[in-house]
């Protein structure tokens, strides 16, 4: 295992289009926004009653999106849920459930893994195999993983989680791109053992991160223990509302698996066209390998094309998806340029 470094600053991530305006300050607007992993066509708002935003969230309200997202991510039951602004609140609470000692991130990771079980008190390592756990009392994994779209099998994750158990450590899955993973491939269905939290993010395949809306999926005493440190009002009222709307929403669900699963595809051929390497990705993003990486970061970021890059892995580039066929033609565009350029 690799140790990490760690700090308690928040990591930079994509979707700041401040930064990128100032590192690209004659770029063409509107900037094409493709550095996260967000849905571009996003649920339809509802229409939300004035009052809502006039006074505090209502018990019964948070009790029906429990209800709905236990139903919507396949959970025992409401007493299994807890809802947050997000799944970035819930990270280092979910990692202090356990006292603090050693904690296995599964690498290439979402950095803020790391800081959370930093925060948390534990000390962090990196392991690319999730059987390598040591004697580590924590293990978060993503599945799907981020920003390589790796799946780790059910099974040997239920096997890592048996393995905890006799520790008293505790299986943190962060499943934030799983509504466009296999449907079978979640381990929802399974928080009723005592030793696994899975992680679940509403703004990102609703495409409305900006709502900031989450969950963890627990068993009952985990859940009622991250409830209290929580404390009252955690989500706004307009956040349940949206969130209890859409998440009923079985035929926008569907629908949006097809047309993101068929929009990844054409993301394909448009970096394959280009002569990219694509190693990896979900339906709502895709990972590139290239030596060039650096140079066309730049490139379309001077064409007002906004990507992902790492700079522990400066070889490496994230694209997610075009909103509408204007952003797709200016993609098209620019990496067609790019290509023959070279």
């Amino acid at each position: 295992m690799v140790p990490f470094s760690g700090t308690d600053e928040p990591l930079l991530h994509g979707g700041d289009l401040t930064a990128a305006r100032r590192l690209f300050p004659d770029a063409p607007e509107p900037f094409v926004d493709l550095s996260t992993g967000i849905n571009p066509s996003p649920y339809p708002l509802p229409d939300l009653p004035p009052e809502i935003f006039a006074r505090l969230p209502e018990p019964a309200a948070l009790d029906q999106l429990k209800a709905v997202a236990a139903l919507r991510y396949g959970v025992p039951s409401a007493a299994h849920v807890v809802a947050a602004p997000g799944t970035q609140i819930l990270l280092p609470l979910v990692c202090g459930l356990v006292p603090p000692g050693r904690a296995a991130v599964l690498v290439p990771a979402y950095a803020e893994h790391a800081r959370a079980a930093a925060l948390s008190g534990h000390a962090v390592a990196g392991l690319r195999d999730a059987a390598a756990i040591g004697d580590a009392n924590l293990v978060v994994i993503a599945n799907p993983n981020n920003p390589d779209g790796r799946l780790s099998d059910k099974a040997d994750l239920l096997a890592l989680a048996k393995r905890l158990g006799p520790r008293g450590g505790l299986l943190v899955v962060d499943e934030a791109f799983m509504d466009v993973g296999p449907s079978d491939a979640s381990l929802a269905g399974d928080v009723a053992r005592a030793n696994v939290v899975v992680l679940r993010s509403f703004g990102k395949f609703f495409g409305l991160a900006g709502v900031r809306l989450g969950f963890a999926l627990a068993a009952p005493p985990l859940a009622a223990r991250l409830t209290a440190l929580l404390g009252p009002w955690a989500v706004s009222a307009p956040a349940l509302a949206v969130g209890t709307v859409a998440l009923a929403d079985g035929n926008w669900i569907e629908a949006s698996r097809r047309r993101l699963a068929e929009d990844a595809n054409r993301l394909d051929a448009i970096l394959r066209d280009a002569g990219l390497g694509v190693v990896g990705g979900t339906a709502l993003f895709k990972l590139c390998h290239t030596p060039a990486a650096a140079g066309l970061f730049d490139r379309l970021g001077r064409a007002g094309i906004l990507t992902r890059r790492f700079p522990e892995q400066p070889r490496w580039l994230r694209f997610g998806l075009p909103a509408g066929e204007r952003q797709w033609q200016r993609l098209q565009i620019a990496m067609a340029g790019w290509h023959n350029s070279r």
